[in-house]
């Protein structure tokens, strides 16, 4: 079995973030431009502070986003002149990094690990008028929690806990509808070659990335081992990984689950005639929110600064990922934008055995929040709850048995890539992908259909849970031919 170590949902720290390649710094004290242009290529500085709290959040980067009617709103020339007064009147060095693809702005302190400093500058903008919302630029991470192939996919046609898959391919299978994978990217796999539509890497950071470089066209995951301690350290000063990590390949096992092709080989995804985009977003110790906010744009017809457009805009996005913050301005005006133009929006509840509204995107709005459940249909052991959850999904406990998580595609390299295969994950990463393939039969069945009325049919007609919930899992156990049924009316 792939020795798969956890991958907490807990926000790393931001000053692992490295400095952008391209942002120009103003210092307080005179006002000189420095060029910031050296990518950080060792490993980040640690520290340690409460994730959720913002005064104490220690951050490099933060999200600036400015009212319609501001000239900085649109000019990148008026927010550099507004940077120089911020520097000026806080006496920090402020960097202009880039334009997101929601029109906010993101800057970044170059030379601090300070957190007070950063919160200075923060707090020079909201003082503002013209400024909306100021935001960290914070951590997050894929959420799955470690341990010819069907007969493992109990999650698809088990009685008890699976989502009745089988029978609702006779009405849908995913045929021609897109599904993007905003994750770690994706290796290359039989299951999902044929799957495939252009993604894009969107890790401005080349620590983070691992592949030699910052966004390019290219969503090959390249791995995200990591060494103790080499991610800094969490909010009680322990060591983030507290143990070394090998790849987790986990933008592939997601992809797997939604639509690895019916080829009579291995395994089966619950939309197997679906198009994957895959986009990278996290690499080695996570990836940051400002970068998830452009895929976010970009995966769904948007436009983002500096990177082509996007030929295959999705039907339908797959965050199996998240960060313990709650669901802030930046986040809700990208997501609100996607569902604007038609996607809808999937996402994991978390994996720590707490309130999903405290996590995000769990608890943003307008996206569909997926908590996990066991193979006997309890709420997982792990798995967030509340009433952030509209639903509920398989996605394994691997305490007892291996075979008790959800089986998908994998890369069998530890810390490089390697030659292809599979392997048993549980998570709330593993339960979000299979509401992101039901969602892609409706979109097939039902093309009208917009992302509400898909989230409000899938609430619909779930079932009850077989096992136990604590704490709130939505409407239910997800059923797929129920809900197929009904959006066809028969």
């Amino acid at each position: 079995m792939h020795g798969f170590t956890p991958l907490r949902i807990s926000v790393a720290l931001a000053t692992v973030v490295a400095v952008m390649g391209t942002g120009v710094a103003f210092a307080g004290s005179s006002g000189t431009a420095h060029p910031t242009g050296q990518a950080q290529t060792s490993a980040p500085a640690q520290a340690s502070a409460p994730a959720s709290a913002d005064s104490t959040e220690p951050t490099q980067r933060f999200i600036v986003g400015y009212k319609s009617h501001a000239d900085e709103a649109t000019s990148n020339t008026a927010f550099v002149k507004d940077v120089k007064a911020k520097a000026a009147e806080t006496g920090e060095r402020i960097s202009f990094q880039r334009r997101l693809g929601t029109g906010a702005a993101l800057v970044d302190l170059p030379e601090t690990e300070k957190p007070q400093d950063t919160q200075e500058a923060m707090a020079a903008f909201r003082a503002d008028p013209d400024v909306a919302y100021v935001v960290p630029d914070r951590r997050v991470h894929p959420t799955a929690v470690d341990p010819a192939e069907y007969r493992y996919q109990w999650d698809l046609y088990e009685s008890q806990a699976g989502m009745n898959v089988p029978s609702a391919w006779k009405q849908a299978t995913g045929k021609g509808v897109t599904v993007a994978v905003i994750d770690t990217g994706i290796t290359k796999h039989t299951e999902l070659g044929s799957r495939l539509v252009p993604g894009y890497d969107f890790i401005s950071d080349s620590w983070t990335a691992t592949d030699g470089g910052g966004r390019d066209n290219d969503p090959s995951d390249t791995g995200d081992w990591a060494n103790r301690g080499q991610c800094g350290k969490d909010r009680n000063g322990n060591p983030v990984p507290a143990r070394d990590t090998n790849n987790s390949w986990h933008g592939t096992h997601v992809a797997g689950t939604i639509a690895a092709t019916a080829n009579g080989y291995g395994t089966v995804g619950i939309a197997h005639e679906a198009n994957i985009q895959p986009i990278r977003v996290l690499g080695k110790c996570g990836g940051s929110t400002s970068d998830i906010i452009d895929a976010i744009t970009w995966a769904s017809g948007g436009t983002v600064s500096g990177v082509p457009a996007n030929k295959y805009p999705a039907a339908v996005i797959n965050m199996s990922l998240g960060g313990e913050f709650t669901c802030d301005q930046a986040y809700n005006t990208a997501i609100k934008a996607a569902v604007g133009r038609g996607t809808s929006v999937v996402v994991a509840a978390g994996n720590d055995n707490a309130d999903a509204s405290a996590y995000s995107p769990a608890g943003c709005a307008n996206v569909i929040t997926v908590a996990a459940s066991d193979r006997e249909g309890n709420r997982a052991a792990y798995s967030n709850y509340g009433t952030a959850v509209d639903v509920t999904a398989p996605g394994g406990e691997t305490a007892v048995r291996a075979d008790d998580g959800i089986w998908s595609t994998i890369n069998k390299g530890t810390r490089s890539v390697g030659s292809e295969g599979y392997a048993s994950y549980q998570g709330t990463s593993m339960a979000a992908p299979h509401i992101a393939g039901l969602a892609a039969l409706l979109k097939q069945k039902a093309p009208s259909l917009t992302p509400a009325q898909i989230e409000q049919t899938v609430r619909n007609n779930a079932r009850s849970l077989p096992g136990s919930c604590s704490g709130g899992c939505g409407a239910g156990l997800a059923d797929a031919t129920k809900t197929l049924t009904a959006a066809t009316g028969n």
